[in-house]
């Protein structure tokens, strides 16, 4: 297959992902319900050391438009990657084993998803999902430096590494939460599912991350881990806002 068509296959490939992406963030908006999750803060009540009064609610969240949010921005950036202005700086980009437009994307659409499962189980401190956020944003950033600065086959670790250490943070955070020590009441089943299930699609990127590099079996093929970072995308987004819809959105 000629390098020409092989591109041509891969935009074809976006455009249609980009497309069940929309058609998801569609249906989810339009058949949730109007379940919202409290954004707080535990502001000081006296001097340092004194216990914090009861927590604010700064602002609610509509869950199905959270969740809908970080489908539409996949669909937004695979449109974009096809557009014929950006198209060919994407191929450019490839051809050098490097996807900046996807970690751009996943830098705030990943982040999203992990405060969303976060605040499932009660992760609702303002200042709590800031710090999950950023720590996610962190892990996705450093994905990109690896790219931009090490090639497949004898890379320097060191930027793969950092961020596999700052993604751990935010499901520690979670794990926490999950386990509720010292508290009689427990998230429902659903959300440890969520967690399990999510936890193992993030390590996967990782994974995907790794066999590119090391160049094992048709991974040698940068375009074959570039079409499965796609894949796993909308099949992580896709599981997690169903898995959210079924559990939490379905209107009554």
């Amino acid at each position: 297959m000629t390098e020409e068509r092989r591109f041509g296959r891969l935009r074809l490939y976006n455009l249609i992902m980009g497309l069940f992406h929309l058609g998801q963030g569609i249906a989810i908006v339009a058949l949730s319900n109007d379940f919202k999750l409290p954004v707080t803060a535990s502001f000081m009540a006296g001097p340092p050391g004194t216990p914090p009064g009861a927590p604010t609610v700064l602002f609610e969240v509509p869950l199905g438009l959270a969740v809908a949010a970080f489908i539409f921005m996949s669909a937004l950036a695979h449109f974009i990657i096809v557009s014929p202005g950006v198209f060919p700086w994407y191929v450019k980009n490839l051809k050098r084993n490097r996807n900046y437009a996807r970690w751009i994307e996943y830098t705030f659409s990943s982040s999203l998803m992990v405060v969303l499962i976060g605040m499932l189980p009660g992760v609702f401190d303002i200042a709590a999902i800031i710090a999950i956020f950023g720590a996610n944003a962190s892990m996705l950033l450093f994905g990109l430096l690896m790219e931009h600065y090490e090639e497949p086959g004898s890379p320097n670790w060191m930027p793969f590494i950092f961020g596999c250490l700052t993604g751990i943070v935010p499901w520690l955070a979670l794990g926490v939460y999950l386990w509720s020590p010292g508290s009689a009441a427990e998230p429902p089943a659903f959300v440890y599912w969520i967690f399990v299930s999510m936890f193992v699609f993030f390590n996967s990127f990782a994974i995907n991350m790794v066999l590119q590099y090391k160049k094992v079996g048709p991974w040698r093929d940068y375009l074959f881990g570039e079409v499965a970072y796609v894949l796993l995308s909308l099949t992580a987004k896709s599981l997690l806002a169903w898995l959210v819809f079924a559990n939490t959105l379905i209107p009554t």
